[in-house]
């Protein structure tokens, strides 16, 4: 109980001693540094690639949806149980 007492009481005192962190230049506010026009054109990409991936995936079910309604269509002249 004391070791662990001491290492709490260890950590406390590193974390006050440790000087005040600087904020970059997105966070501190300067939004015309290259940094922050890297990280716009970052979040940018990355909205387009999770954007295409989501709009893939919707488009192949639309697809499967086209695709069975359009087999649905043509089978339903021609399913046995039309000629009981």
């Amino acid at each position: 109980m004391k070791r662990n007492l001491e290492i709490i009481f260890g950590v406390c005192l590193l974390a006050l001693a440790a000087p005040s962190a600087h904020a970059c230049a997105t966070c501190y506010g300067a939004s015309d540094s290259p940094l922050a026009q890297g990280m716009n054109w970052g979040i940018i990409t990355l909205l387009g690639v999770v954007g295409s991936v989501l709009f893939g995936i919707a488009a192949f079910f639309v697809h499967i949806g086209v695709k069975s309604a359009k087999l649905n269509a043509d089978g339903q002249s021609s399913t046995p149980t039309d000629k009981i």
